[in-house]
């Protein structure tokens, strides 16, 4: 993998590092194949139980390298055909965003593409699509509002002012917020918790919560009760 982006793993959990720290780690055709990659390695390794992403330095990602913008291929990085929400939504594990600083654009679709957010005080997320005239790619007009409701998805973006770590917070973009220092210890903390439970039920719980996402209540509802039906009937056997 490039030096763009850093693979560590300890134990069963995976640490993704988006590492343009003198860029902000603004995102590139290199960054973007190396997260991609990273990614498709946690949902493909049997040793793999978690993944969390971070920043390097004093930035989470600060978005695109306009100085790329019209050079790299951003669309489809390895041009195999998947993009980010794509490559997300693929790996069924649980992937953890330890946003230290900024989150900007592009580097927000990244943290809105994790299954939770852990940030740290001096975290600070912003929509700049409308300010700079680049069109969204990688969730942001979907994802940000079911995070924090279309109201709100509407004057974040349309606005494009800088939401600090406890606004955040407060409209339920961020699970927790703590010290800087504290933040890739807190994240590792709740990747060791999910490797302790039942880890095909916590997967398939997960899928379930996800499925309103893509179908009614009611069938979510109905997926749900099916699959305790069989759980039952299996469990007596």
């Amino acid at each position: 993998m490039d030096n763009e982006v850093l693979f560590e793993v300890k134990e069963a959990i995976a640490t993704i590092t988006l590492n343009r720290p003198e860029r902000k780690n603004a995102i590139n055709q290199a960054l973007l194949t190396g997260l991609y990659n990273g990614i498709e390695r946690i949902a493909k390794s049997a040793e793999i139980k978690v993944g969390i992403i971070t920043g390097s330095g004093s930035a989470f990602c600060s978005g695109i390298d306009l100085a790329c913008l019209s050079t790299d291929k951003l669309f489809d990085p390895r041009s195999d055909g998947n993009d980010m929400p794509k490559i997300f939504s693929s790996c069924n594990k649980p992937i953890i965003g330890a946003v230290n600083g900024y989150a900007i654009t592009g580097g927000f679709e990244i943290a809105l593409n994790c299954d939770f957010l852990i940030a740290s005080e001096n975290a600070v997320f912003a929509d700049t699509h409308a300010k700079v005239g680049i069109h969204p790619g990688w969730g942001m007009s979907q994802l940000l509002q079911q995070a924090v409701g279309q109201r709100l998805a509407k004057q974040f973006s349309s606005t494009c002012e800088k939401i600090p770590a406890q606004r955040a917070l407060a409209c339920g973009l961020v699970n927790e917020v703590v010290p800087a220092d504290k933040l890739l210890a807190r994240a590792f903390e709740l990747a060791e918790k999910i490797c302790e439970v039942n880890y095909d039920m916590m997967l398939t719980i997960k899928t379930l919560i996800e499925a309103k996402n893509r179908m009614t209540f009611n069938n979510a509802m109905a997926m749900e009760q099916k699959g305790f039906e069989f759980f039952l009937k299996d469990f007596g056997k």
